[in-house]
């Protein structure tokens, strides 16, 4: 029934295994990777191809028990296997010179009781017929109620106990609810009251319509006034007048990135506010004492004790304290359960150390589990990535994704001109054409940026076809001409969609497939918490179920826009990494093309765990 159990440190040394069927692939190693590295442990099983793999910790010995079995099969002993296998295991080879192999015949033993114990309980025998109601209507069941050897049923017997309990069902019925549909309300004879005569404009009681009233606009704009305020005809931005006006709109002299001694202009980092770590321990009133309050004092000292273990009852008020506190950082609500449940998980058992507290110990877990979390798996350095790309002799592309109104052109835009400080060639795909207005926003860009660029040998360029057109096509027509023109980098812009519009799923998915952009970046706001979860999850899914691919995309990093309103609420950026496992390139701190920043692992972590 079995396909594998094994016994194994957290370091990733195997005690003992037992391989009852040859393993496909390595669930096992999977499960450690994704799932206790991940500190995602809070979930019952992890599922990898056909197996389904459950696992138990005895955390003060650092071992970890796994099963893996079909997940097609109902087996309802798992977890009493493992506990009565971790206990045994654990009482008799607690020391480092022990001889696991001889573990075997034990584990073989306590298998077939456990699951001789499981087949007993999935079997049930069948019922006699002597016992069923039909063998009094039959013959000998006629006779053997004539000799008293069963009881008597009167068809016309009455029942109290059935009698009350029909009463109470019918009163349930019939009593109306507050606010439903019970009884019928019998109207009264009564005449209703005239109208008031305020309601009527004459004494013949007509009313009188009421007239829609123009609506007169405050400083309307005449219409010579409109062409002097418009800017979209080529060439007027060439001179300097209106270059020193772009960029004192669109420009921070004191957010532009400084150059390294490589002569590389790099995003600054997001600045972090420093305030007092949050204590998660509910006894800190009692620990605040004044002078002759022993009591205080008492409990002082009290929650320092030395080797005490920890355990489920004090462990629970302070996972519920910390998972309210992450909810209130707008973390998603299931994410936040889960992170906590993971550190529960990894603490019980464990034993505080000298004149530790459980508030300590907990916040120093959860510090752990959140910089694993958001530490990026693979590197953020795109520059590199570019240059590797034109040493291929080859455009990077990157491509931006996400629903409506979140900001992709305007972030497209930051990344363009941090791209152009670094002296490359740009093209930018205008694929949205489905929004009105979305190819003149990118043309405005596009010749702010040019504007901008007065010197160095940054190129940025347009590459459009109007509206209706086919995005794939039209992204995979701005890669043919990139690669044509030596242009370095192709940015493509998407049209904003919800994650339910599949007609727009599926031609994001074929703009993806036919294409095969370097990178997918993700455009979300941190504003969302919960709604988050479900963009990504959506997108991500789409990505895989529209490709036609063996090997389908994914999204491959996120932009947090909209991160100056939201304070230390940076929840999202959690939630946003615990469900795709990428990490955040970007965040957007306001609407000039400086305002983009490099978020830090410790900046999150310390809002997240801040008062």
């Amino acid at each position: 029934m079995l396909d594998l159990f094994t016994i194994l440190t957290k370091g990733g040394f195997v005690l003992w295994q037992k391989t009852f069927t040859p393993i496909q692939g390595s669930p096992v190693q999977d499960l450690i990777k994704n799932v206790l590295i991940e500190e995602r442990s809070g979930t019952d099983v992890y599922y990898k191809d056909h197996y389904a793999l459950k696992w138990t910790l005895a955390n003060e010995h650092d071992v970890v028990f796994v099963v893996a079995y079909q997940k097609i099969l109902p087996l309802t002993y798992i977890d009493e296997l493992l506990e009565t296998v971790k206990r045994l295991f654990l009482s008799r080879w607690e020391g480092t010179d022990a001889d696991y192999t001889t573990f075997g015949p034990i584990f073989d033993k306590v298998l077939a009781q456990i699951e001789e114990k499981g087949s007993q309980g999935r079997q049930r025998a069948p019922r006699k017929f002597e016992n069923t109601k039909k063998f009094e209507t039959s013959l000998k069941g006629s006779q053997a109620q004539n000799t008293g050897a069963l009881p008597v049923h009167d068809a016309h017997a009455v029942d109290e106990d059935e009698i009350t309990k029909n009463i109470k069902a019918l009163k349930l019925q019939g009593s109306p609810r507050p606010g439903g549909k019970g009884r019928k309300v019998i109207k009264s004879n009564k005449s209703t009251p005239a109208p008031s005569p305020s309601m009527n404009d004459d004494a013949t009681g007509k009313k009188k319509k009421s007239q829609k009233q123009a609506r007169v606009w405050d400083g309307q704009i005449a219409k010579g006034e409109m062409e002097a305020l418009d800017y979209s005809k080529a060439g007027e931005l060439e001179d300097e007048e209106n270059v020193d006006t772009i960029a004192a709109q669109f420009v921070d002299p004191s957010k532009l990135g400084q150059k390294n001694e490589k002569g590389i202009y790099q995003v600054q980092d997001v600045l972090q506010a420093s305030d007092d770590e949050l204590d998660f321990d509910e006894e800190d009133d009692e620990t605040t004492t004044t002078k002759g309050n022993t009591s205080g004092l008492f409990s002082y000292f009290k929650s320092f004790t030395s080797g005490r273990e920890m355990t489920a009852e004090t462990l629970d008020p302070v996972m519920a304290t910390i998972k309210e506190h992450l909810i209130t950082q707008n973390v998603a609500t299931h994410i936040a359960e889960h992170l906590c449940q993971s550190v529960r998980t990894s603490l019980l058992g464990k034993k505080l150390g000298n004149f530790e507290r459980i508030s300590t110990a907990v916040r120093n877990s959860m510090e752990t589990a959140l910089k694993r979390i958001l530490t990026p798996k693979t590197s953020l350095d795109i520059l590199r990535d570019i240059e590797q790309a034109k040493s291929e002799k080859r455009p990077y592309t990157m491509c931006f994704i996400g629903v409506n109104g979140v900001g992709k052109s305007t972030n497209l835009s930051k990344v363009c001109f941090w791209l152009l400080q670094n002296n490359y060639k740009i093209l930018i795909a205008a694929c949205d054409t489905f929004r009105s207005g979305a190819v003149e926003q990118l043309r405005v860009h596009a010749r702010n940026l040019r504007a901008l660029q007065t010197s160095g040998g940054g190129v940025v360029e347009l590459f459009e076809r109007g509206y209706g057109k086919d995005s794939a096509g039209i992204a995979k027509d701005a890669m043919n001409y990139a690669a044509v023109n030596q242009f370095d980098v192709v940015l493509i812009d998407t049209a904003g969609r919800m994650q339910d519009n599949e007609p727009l799923m599926r031609a994001l998915s074929k703009l993806v497939s036919v294409n095969q952009p370097d990178k997918i970046i993700f455009v979300g706001e941190a504003l969302v918490g919960n709604e988050a979860v479900d963009q990504l999850t959506k997108f991500n899914q789409a990505l895989k179920d529209f490709s036609g691919l063996s090997n389908p995309r994914h999204i491959d990093g996120m932009i947090l826009t909209k991160f100056d309103t939201i304070d230390d609420k940076v929840g999202a950026a959690l939630s946003m990494t615990y469900i795709t496992g990428q990490p955040i390139y970007f965040v957007g701190t306001g609407q000039t093309y400086t305002d983009l920043k490099n978020l830090k692992v410790s900046h999150v972590v310390h809002s997240l765990l801040k008062k």
